[in-house]
């Protein structure tokens, strides 16, 4: 805990207060000043120079000091740096200096002082990960756990890194007095409780980021050098490389940054991390990294359709917004194959889950679930549930678990005494009332098995989120998105490919200006170093076009 200490409060010595002086401006405070409040956006960083400044949060009944910077401390966590509202409020202990950066500012610093720049990233993420170790919260969540919308909720906040509470309906004693204090029925769960007090009933996705202050107000008439769609390893890549090299970039994504890589339990095959790296780590370092240079990141947005209009591409929202670019990128990835089982859809998010995250594992703790797929991905997630549930049962539709997943974790999941894999099976029926119950399967002899489980996990593949594309640009058979050389002649060769006197770059689609990076891409290699290498590349082809007269 002490190191955890030292990460997370470095002193500044006189050098690095003198280079962030040239950059910012002094100001004296006053005992009790408020630098900036909890839910405060664009809010500054403070270094101070003489007295103290006192860091509080409310999440809990009564206002908690949770840090006093003395002398050479500063204040700030990530939302410095994501443009998210404050979580907590910095008010001056005593009368004094202090040195004031705007945020542009201290992203300017952070890029020009990397050494500098490493302590203070450095500092902010540890200071949240402090502050969570200690239960702190933005809002709470009380709902049942077999509820879809609750599962729904958690799911979005703990893939958007909102820290909340949750309040489990039927285990947590504190959920009947809240209901009481909010004159609230259960029929009406789940709710999500704000810090402010007030309480919305099931509210969308939509409702939920507006309150955690994830959306951004978007600009009518600005145009970008460059909108991403989609927040996946690939959209991230650009969004960090395209920002870098000074470009205007705005990223949408419909759920969250992280796409299917977000929510894997552990990718192992990563260059770079030799003991492996959780999808959620590498997402909240990727996305703190791209906003280090500035790109905004807006959740939940979701694209409806993409067009052309007087030399500018525009980007429609479902919302009716219109984004005007001057070239796009398609990262929108793929979406989650379903089981064609009588009764499915009652089930979903109600015992079937298409992640194995902390969340999902520590749901089914001691219990039995079944886990369908024999790729990598569930390959790391039955190594990951193995840890919680009494019971894995894999069923595989082939013969051979190793047709589809790499070696090593072919070998280590043979090893593991609580995993049952069945071969040649698949499932054909669910139970339950409401939630799940009960899962049958049926091997190649007729043989039928039950499994007596709340907990299905499916990793069976996923079909390009593409929709919005068709009638637009050109789609394989199977829905995903052509580039380069994989086009058709006749539309290489077409009248927009002459106007814009030349071939298509690799990644460019049908539409010159719009390119496409990662698993959306026909052809790609599903993994996440290609994603993120395409997602790269992508750039430079942006700066291609751009440069190109007309």
């Amino acid at each position: 805990m002490a190191a955890d200490e030292a990460v997370g409060f470095p002193k500044l010595g006189p050098t690095d207060i003198a280079a962030l002086t040239a950059r910012g401006h002094e100001r004296g405070v006053r005992a009790g000043d408020v630098l900036f409040n909890a839910g405060d956006r664009s809010f500054c960083f403070y270094v101070v120079l003489e007295g103290s400044i006192e860091i509080v949060e409310q999440s809990h009944d009564e206002p908690r000091t949770v840090a006093v910077h003395q002398a050479g401390g500063f204040t700030g966590d990530v939302d410095m740096l994501t443009g998210r509202p404050a979580v907590v409020t910095a008010r001056a202990g005593q009368d004094g200096r202090v040195l004031e950066l705007s945020t542009g500012e201290l992203r300017r610093a952070v890029d020009e002082l990397p050494d500098l720049g490493e302590t203070i990233v450095k500092a902010f993420l540890m200071r949240r990960e402090l502050l969570l170790s200690q239960g702190f919260s933005v809002v709470k969540i009380l709902g049942s756990r077999f509820s879809p919308d609750a599962h729904r909720l958690r799911d979005f906040a703990v893939r958007n890194a909102i820290p909340f509470r949750w309040i489990d309906l039927e285990t947590d004693e504190q959920a009947d007095t809240l209901l009481r204090q909010f004159n609230v029925p259960a029929a009406a769960t789940p709710i999500v409780i704000g810090r402010d007090g007030h309480w919305a009933s099931n509210p969308t996705n939509v409702e939920f980021a507006g309150c955690a202050g994830l959306s951004l107000e978007l600009e009518e008439g600005h145009v970008y050098d460059l909108v991403v769609v989609g927040a996946g390893p690939a959209g991230l890549a650009a969004s960090v490389y395209a920002a870098s090299e000074g470009l205007d970039v705005l990223t949408v994504d419909a759920l969250a940054a992280g796409g299917q890589a977000g929510t894997s339990s552990r990718i192992e095959n990563y260059l770079g991390f030799p003991t492996g790296i959780s999808g959620a780590d590498l997402t909240r370092n990727a996305t703190l990294q791209a906003q280090r240079f500035g790109p905004k990141i807006t959740v939940p947005s979701t694209v409806r359709a993409l067009s052309l209009d007087s030399g500018d591409r525009i980007v429609t929202l479902t919302d009716g917004s219109r984004l005007r670019t001057r070239c796009a990128l398609v990262a929108s990835g793929v979406q989650y194959k379903r089981l064609d089982v009588p009764g499915f859809p009652d089930f979903e998010a109600a015992g079937i889950y298409y992640a194995a995250t902390d969340m999902e594992a520590r749901l089914c703790k001691g219990e039995e679930v079944v886990v369908v797929g024999a790729g990598n991905s569930a390959g790391q997630a039955i190594v990951f549930l193995s840890k919680y549930a009494r019971r894995v049962h894999v069923v595989v539709r082939g013969a051979d678990l190793g047709a589809s997943m790499s070696r090593y974790l072919v070998d280590r999941i043979l090893g593991l005494d609580n995993v049952t894999v069945h071969l040649g099976s698949t499932v054909t029926g669910l139970d339950g009332d409401g939630n799940l119950s009960a899962v049958h399967a049926t091997d190649r002899d007729g043989q039928r098995h039950t499994f007596d489980t709340t907990s299905l996990f499916l990793f069976i593949g996923a079909d390009p989120n593409t929709d919005w594309l068709r009638g637009c640009a050109e789609l394989d058979r199977k829905g995903f998105v052509l580039t380069g050389s994989a086009l058709p002649p006749a539309t290489a060769k077409g009248e927009r490919w002459r106007t814009a006197d030349r071939a298509p770059f690799l990644l460019e689609t049908s539409l010159p200006g719009v390119f496409a990076a990662g698993d959306v891409r026909s052809g790609s290699v599903k993994r996440v170093a290609s994603a993120v290498g395409e997602g790269a590349m992508a750039v430079s082809f942006v700066h291609a076009h751009i440069a190109r007269p007309g």
